[in-house]
């Protein structure tokens, strides 16, 4: 019996040995990696980086960075492998990137068992991949995107038991002239992390096409997936989508009850990242998901099939959620083709492509996760040049030009505005008459016909740079007039809500319109009557119109380019049986890239999207900042599509600050707030145009006037406008010259505006043939004198001016280094931590031969950007939310008070 414990104990001694053993591997395998992957002499990061800080409170960092690389060609993708340095499970719950996007185009962090390599970093662009067994794709990163946070209670669980026991970061270097220098490159991330178990675990849902076969020169082939959900519920807060070059749009939902309700659409051409998902969405058992991809096989020649390489395409849409921790899954997956029959009754903006400049497309698009990266032609996608991403960082930030026009307009109540094919404003207003509480009758009779028709000129073109009037036209034609807009050929198209009517008529001043829809005084609600109609818009390719009607009618009209009814329709719901009719369609634009009619539905404080050619609804964009009301709105097809609308008072109270907002199309994010500078407030903001070049001009119907706004970057692009050419300016050009010498006034409006000599009136001659003034005293004279030498040394005074500068930096660069190799030696790149006792000078990033790189220093100086990428939901976030799901929200649709019985004067 004494034998038989004794052995007994002993395999329990044996066992525990064992198990320790086990236990200690990952702190082992993370030593190993220390002394492999961060001991080279030369790695740019080994001096100031810890790989891993703990904290007494359980939660921890690690920093996963390249060892100093640097890629010799453009287009390499690196990556290198770091263990979890835990023996317990972790979890993390915070993403920090340290890159920048002029030296790393994206970055994407894998999970997996077994890396390509544990020793050091690899090329991961080749046959090698990322992992040999399946890897999880957990982070993507690229555009000076933001930090990010997952939300709260929420974390990626990794190490222990856990199938993910290593980290693999990949980076894509685009442009190989970033390293011209011969530079070392340390970009990565920092994972924060915690030891304390999490309440729900995040995971990823892969919906992914097997068999879609795309045949050349079909414009629209649709890839379908579905799959009844039949596990615990999730939480999506996420998503990616990953196609190859032939994709157009992806996008995914949840289907219950036969509701189809958007987790998130995005176009794959965009850098791939996650992007939040609709917000409060939920996928419990017995709900379906799907997605759909949309190709296109115009320009090939041959069939595309599903698969791995360049010449193959993919269709996958990603779902970041999660789930509690007692019944996490980290990966589900679904492959199931979807039913034609499902599929009838996905929403329209499902097949709507998302236009992307050319210069925000990928140069290679990623695999899916454990794939290894297409090489791409690339004349298909073309590697964005710095000088374009310039432009796109620059924002909106509008403000008001106050010196917008140079002489006052003699205007009215300003109804509508327009712009003709030169970017001239056109301006509709009503002159001496007024809409007042007795303008209308219950039956919407206008009852001031005794005043006869407004006398003056209701339709001004003005230049849009001084505000001066071109022509003047619309005398003695209408009673109230309400909304304008032009076509092809420079017709305009305007409604008058007293006379219940629309016009075309030729912007040549001619009297006689060349088209009249409706019955003068009588409105009516069939085909041929309109109810104070508000708006015309006009498709630019068919000519066809469509006609908001209005303060009495819930309905857009849609005629052809001769007047002749085709058809109408109502407002649109996503919930059918849930329909909100319209509350007074006040605005409407026509978006010729998506080919789709938006309608400002101002009661209802809601802007609605109908595919232009049948009225099917696709879209609505609804936001607590309207305050209920949303009285027009405009569009540019720039960077996707950009929305700008204006809100007002309401007539309930439910009333939010008066104001202009520039809205993102595909995401319905805000993008900016406007309105007039010095304390000013809108009074009535009726109607809103864009130019081209990005000014925007909004009508005023309390204050009577047009305001202009800008931002300051618009200002400085080439436009042609007054009849002036105005190019691009060259600023520091403008600074030298001004500062070097004195220049005559008429020189310094050239200068300024950067005006060809040729280009100036005839009675203006060359700056340097203008009489100059006589001195008026000795001083004066004495500089006149001095005039000559100064223009002659010019160049060199320039000359010393750059230099002395940059002579001081870079000696204060190299005592920086000189005291730094005193303290940690010589022979690599060193980045101080913000944190560190270096303060603002520990940002400096130094090189191998002793240089300083001086665009990294200032590049640590610059803001995030959400220029490409929106963050995801992050903790504690409530204000930073993405509000697109509050155009689904019941209590907002039906919190609204009835509709007024009658027209007010507000309804103007």
């Amino acid at each position: 019996m004494g034998v038989l414990v004794c052995g007994v104990m002993v395999l329990a001694l044996v066992w525990q040995c064992r198990g320790l053993d086990g236990a200690t591997e990952p702190l082992n395998r993370f030593k190993r990696f220390q002394e492999s992957a961060y001991s080279a002499p030369n790695d740019c990061s080994a001096r100031t980086r810890q790989p891993m800080v703990q904290s007494k409170s359980g939660n921890f960092s690690l920093d996963i960075r390249m060892p100093g690389v640097t890629p010799l060609t453009s287009d390499s993708y690196l990556c290198i492998a770091v263990p979890v340095p835990t023996t317990r499970e972790a979890y993390i719950v915070d993403f920090e990137p340290h890159a920048s996007m002029e030296t790393a185009h994206h970055m994407l962090l894998y999970g997996c068992r077994t890396p390509v390599s544990t020793t050091t970093y690899w090329d991961c662009g080749s046959v090698k991949g990322t992992c040999e067994d399946e890897a999880s794709i957990m982070y993507a990163w690229a555009r000076n995107a933001p930090p990010t946070k997952l939300p709260p209670d929420v974390g990626f669980k990794v190490g222990g038991k856990s199938r993910i026991t290593y980290f693999v970061l990949q980076i894509h270097y685009g442009d190989v002239r970033a390293f011209r220098d011969h530079h070392r490159d340390c970009s990565g991330l920092t994972l924060h992390m915690t030891s304390k178990p999490q309440p729900f675990l995040a995971g990823m849902y892969l919906m992914m096409s097997m068999t879609t076969v795309i045949p050349p020169g079909k414009k629209v082939t649709n890839a379908d997936i579905a799959c009844t959900y039949d596990s615990y519920p999730i939480y999506p807060f996420a998503f990616r989508t990953h196609t190859h070059k032939l994709g157009l749009v992806v996008s995914g939902y949840r289907i219950r009850d036969g509701k189809w309700t958007l987790i998130g659409r995005q176009t794959p051409q965009l850098p791939q990242a996650f992007y939040p998902a609709t917000k409060g969405i939920d996928v419990k058992y017995g709900d379906a998901l799907a997605a759909r991809c949309v190709f296109t096989g115009e320009g090939m020649t041959s069939k595309t099939y599903i698969g791995g390489t360049s010449d193959d395409e993919m269709c996958n849409f990603y779902i970041m959620y999660y789930m509690e921790s007692r019944h996490a899954a980290p990966f589900q997956e679904c492959m199931q083709d979807g039913s034609k029959e499902l599929f009838r009754n996905i929403p329209p903006e499902a097949n709507v492509p998302i236009t992307v400049p050319p210069d925000l497309m990928m140069n290679h698009v990623m695999h899916s996760a454990g794939d290894t990266p297409e090489r791409q032609d690339d004349t298909v996608l073309v590697q964005p040049k710095r000088e374009d991403e310039e432009v796109l960082d620059q924002g909106y930030n509008l403000e008001e030009v106050t010196d917008w026009p140079e002489t006052p307009l003699q205007l009215g109540q300003v109804s509508g505005l327009a712009l003709d094919s030169s970017d001239n404003l056109v301006i509709f207003h009503r002159g001496d008459h007024r809409w007042g509480v007795n303008s209308f009758d219950n039956n919407a009779k206008y009852q001031q016909q005794l005043l006869g028709p407004i006398q003056q000129s209701t339709i001004l073109v003005v230049g849009p740079t001084k505000g001066n009037v071109l022509k003047a036209s619309g005398r003695n034609m209408f009673y109230l007039p309400h909304g304008i807009t032009t076509d092809e050929e420079n017709n305009y198209w305007v409604t008058d809500v007293a006379l219940h009517q629309v016009f075309k008529l030729s912007s040549d001043g001619r009297s006689q319109p060349l088209v009249v829809l409706g019955e003068a005084f009588e409105p009516g609600s069939d085909k041929e009557h309109f109810c104070q109609p508000t708006d015309v818009a006009v498709d630019s390719v068919t000519g066809n119109i469509y006609v908001s009607d209005g303060y009495c009618n819930a309905r857009i009209l849609k005629f052809s380019p001769e007047g002749k009814y085709l058809s109408h329709w109502g407002a649109g719901s996503s919930d059918r049986r849930r329909r909100i009719p319209f509350r007074i369609p006040h605005s409407l634009v026509f978006l010729p890239d998506k080919r789709e009619l938006c309608v400002a539905d101002r009661e209802n404080g809601r802007i609605q999207c109908f595919v232009g050619e049948s009225g099917e609804y696709v879209k609505e964009i609804k936001k607590p900042e309207f305050g209920g009301e949303v009285f027009a709105i405009s569009y540019s097809p720039v960077q996707g599509g950009v929305i700008y609308a204006v809100n007002g008072e309401s007539a309930f109270g439910h009333s939010a600050p008066v104001k202009g907002f520039v809205i993102n199309y595909s995401t319905k994010e805000i993008l900016d707030a406007f309105g007039p500078e010095n304390k000013q407030r809108f009074g009535m903001p009726h109607d809103i145009v864009v130019t081209e070049d990005g000014h925007v001009f909004v009508g005023d119907a309390a204050s009577d006037s047009v305001l202009k706004f800008s931002s300051d970057k618009a200002e400085h692009r080439s436009v042609k406008k007054d009849g002036i050419e105005v190019q691009e300016i060259q600023e520091t050009e403008t600074i030298v010259q001004t500062r070097m010498k004195p220049v005559h006034k008429i020189e310094v409006a050239v200068a300024q505006a950067h005006i060809p000599v040729a280009t100036l009136p005839k009675d203006v001659k060359p700056v340097q043939d203008q009489p100059r003034r006589p001195p008026e005293d000795g001083t004066e004279k004495a500089k006149t004198q001095a005039e000559p030498g100064a223009q002659g040394v010019s160049p060199a005074v320039i000359t010393i001016l750059l230099l002395i500068p940059l002579v001081v930096v870079i000696s204060i660069g190299v005592f920086i280094r000189y005291r730094k190799s005193r303290i940690y030696g010589d022979g690599c790149e060193v980045k101080l931590q913000p944190n560190s006792s270096g303060g603002i000078l520990g940002k400096l990033r130094g090189k191998a031969a002793g240089g300083l790189n001086l665009g990294n220093f200032f590049a640590t100086h610059k803001g995030y950007t959400r220029q490409g990428f929106d963050r995801l939901s992050t903790e504690g976030s409530d204000q930073e939310k993405d509000d697109e799901n509050d155009t689904d929200s019941e209590n907002e649709e039906y919190s609204a008070p009835p509709p007024p019985v009658c027209p007010s004067s507000s309804s103007s």
